[in-house]
């Protein structure tokens, strides 16, 4: 039996400049430091945070005024940040740079008098910040079978966006459809699916090639690990989506010869490791690990905090 380990798989340049953010603003400050939502879609990534001092809110009235606030990776809507603003928080803005880069889109297209079509999991915390950017011009869809519903002012002037952490083959058929609805569609320049999502999913398309079964580690609220899971079913593959290596059960490799393991982008690296002695434990004998992308993103820290380490 062998273990074959998905590259890229875990953090993605934002999570890890949102995790740094984190630990160097109780590291310079000191606790305690508030967080609006969870910093990013993990439950071992809170919890050892919290450990080292952070509070974690879903409401800006849970922070006293005047303390210092960490928005999260999936980004805050314009109402949050005044919000913040009335109750005189200090902001340290921890948005990945992808995502904003989908919020100053959608304030551009709204700007230009355009209905804005966003793509996404309705409910999830990234939309909400997004469709917050322009909440009277933005309809939020989830599959090609909302485009049917849809009715629009101006059908010679509409735009698409889509969240970030989607399934890349789901959002092409979505895209698709829209295209034909809409064929005067705008889209942004380069596509919102980021790069880590891209790359993640195309590794899990390469273990699915020749595993029996794939484990992906990751949180059952992250969106990019559960399309991972999603993906490798897809390929007729069986697929867990497991927290740690306590999650599997040995039945699941009963059989096997090949186990792939992946991560997702706001998974650590040290429950990959741990899954990997878990399953050697129960058998597994070799180790492989497959590239399928080169991947070396870094993403700058915000300049609230990054001002403030320099003085």
């Amino acid at each position: 039996m062998k273990i074959f380990i998905a590259k890229p798989r875990g953090f993605c340049a934002g999570v890890a400049r949102a995790v740094e953010v984190v630990e160097l603003a109780l590291t310079t400050f000191g606790p305690p430091i508030y967080v609006r939502h969870a910093i990013v879609h993990n439950q071992h990534v809170v919890n050892d945070l919290k450990k080292k001092g952070a509070i974690f809110v879903e409401s800006l009235s849970e922070i006293p005024a005047g303390s210092r606030v960490i928005f999260s990776a999936h980004g805050v809507s314009p109402q949050v940040r005044e919000g913040a603003l009335k109750r005189n928080l200090d902001i340290i803005d921890a948005t990945c740079p992808l995502v904003t880069k989908v919020h100053l889109e959608a304030v551009r297209f709204a700007k230009a008098g355009y209905s804005i079509i966003l793509v996404g999991h309705k409910g999830h915390v990234e939309l909400k910040g997004t469709a917050g950017e322009a909440p009277d011009n933005t309809y939020v869809i989830e599959t090609e079978k909302d485009i049917e519903n849809l009715i629009i002012p101006d059908e010679s002037k509409v735009a698409v966006l889509t969240q970030t952490t989607l399934s890349v083959n789901d959002t092409r058929g979505i895209l698709t459809t829209l295209r034909k609805r809409f064929p005067n569609l705008t889209e942004p320049p380069k596509e919102d699916i980021c790069y880590a999502t891209t790359n993640r999913q195309a590794a899990v398309e390469n273990l699915a090639e020749y595993c029996d079964v794939i484990f992906v580690v990751g949180d059952p609220e992250s969106s990019n690990s559960n399309r991972l899971r999603e993906l490798a079913e897809r390929k007729n593959i069986p697929a867990y989506l497991i927290q740690s290596s306590l999650d599997i059960k040995p039945e699941q490799i009963a059989g096997v010869t090949a186990i792939g393991v992946t991560a997702g982008a706001s998974a650590p690296e040290h429950l990959v490791e741990q899954v990997i002695v878990h399953l050697q434990n129960l058998g597994a004998e070799e180790v492989e690990e497959v590239e399928a992308v080169k991947e070396n993103m870094k993403f700058p820290l915000p300049r609230e905090l990054s001002s403030k380490l320099k003085n």
